[in-house]
């Protein structure tokens, strides 16, 4: 498996502080296809808009609600980054605010693999698809996702329809969801037929994911060697806490607790706490501003858990986790390998 030399060719992430006026963030090192942008100063709702819906059409991982439409928002992805409109959800003067960035294929192309013709931007590189496609109602169905490999991580949203945000891990398994906008623990469900996804294809089975007529939106991830890492582990409510390999240090972590209990998500990165101990930490299910409840070291080759907060090691029971890279723990250029440094 190549490895990715230049994680922030793929995923980087911006801070910026809002200013009510129309404006373009540039430095991101590409055209970005998904930006993901959380206000960390108050409590605002997360905006996710990608390339595959427009620029002018917001999700929110933090409700279930149906799709918006914002011509102030996201105005454009541009060649180094995107620009903003004046909406204080995003702009808002004096604010500060993080947005994070996937490349996919900066455009769209049909696939018709499945069952259930899609849309889709796909990064076979960095094992990144954006999926679109709207509902059937015949249950199971199949979507093409077009990575050519086998993602390890499927979140998918109704668009007209206010349901849950559905995560197939494979961590814990096709007869579990996880629902990125709730603090609960992964249940059982039948919304995969119990059928994991194949190197082309993945399968949705009730009206959560394929309800007649209804449009969804799916991001898909394929692990890449240096680049991107989706696994468990187990907590152990310790501040000594659980160490995670990755082979790469990581550039974003989220993390969930899935089994024995209610507890939010959090995401930690690389840019807004640039030094261990990490305690910045946001909550995908929650409009909350950015909190220190959370303690992690990023290392040169994974990552450590540095507190016995609830949200990523206050149990024993087990954690998933999605990671993207800042740098691979070691590199395919020159004559050897050159490993990453610790922060």
């Amino acid at each position: 498996m190549a490895i990715i030399d230049k994680p922030s060719d793929h995923f980087n992430t911006k801070l910026y502080t809002g200013n009510e006026s129309t404006r373009s963030e540039t430095g991101v090192g590409f055209q970005p296809d998904w930006t993901w942008i959380k206000v960390r100063s108050r409590a605002d709702p997360h905006i996710l808009t990608d390339v595959v819906r427009g620029t002018s059409s917001q999700l929110s991982s933090d409700t279930a609600a149906v799709q918006q439409t914002f011509s102030n928002m996201i105005t454009s992805f541009n060649s180094d980054g995107f620009s903003l409109g004046a909406n204080v959800d995003v702009n808002r003067n004096s604010e500060t605010f993080v947005a994070w960035n996937w490349l996919a294929a900066n455009g769209t192309a049909s696939n018709t693999t499945g069952s259930t013709n899609s849309t889709v931007s796909v990064n076979t590189t960095s094992g990144f698809s954006i999926v679109s496609y709207t509902g059937n109602g015949s249950q199971p169905s199949t979507v093409g996702h077009g990575l050519g490999v086998t993602p390890q991580v499927v979140l998918v949203k109704p668009r007209s329809d206010a349901q849950s945000w559905c995560m197939y891990h494979e961590s814990i398994g096709n007869t579990k969801v996880t629902y990125l906008d709730s603090t609960s623990a992964s249940g059982s469900s039948s919304v995969w037929n119990n059928t994991s996804p194949t190197s082309s294809l993945f399968t949705v089975n009730d009206n959560q994911v394929n309800s007649n007529t209804i449009t969804y939106i799916a991001y898909c991830f394929a692990e890449k060697q240096g680049y991107s890492k989706f696994g468990s582990y187990s907590g152990n409510n310790n501040a000594d806490g659980a160490f995670i390999y990755t082979g790469f240090k990581p550039a974003f972590v989220l993390v969930k607790r899935y089994a024995g209990g209610s507890q939010s998500w959090g995401i930690v990165d690389n840019k807004r706490s640039s030094y261990n101990l990490i305690s910045a930490m946001l909550n995908p299910d929650s409009t909350g501003s950015e909190g220190g409840n959370n303690g992690m070291d990023l290392l040169s080759n994974g990552f450590k858990m540095r507190s016995s907060d609830g949200n990523s090691n206050g149990y024993t029971d087990g954690y998933i986790y999605m990671a993207f890279a800042e740098n691979p723990f070691v590199t395919s250029t020159g004559n050897g390998s050159i490993p990453a440094t610790a922060r």
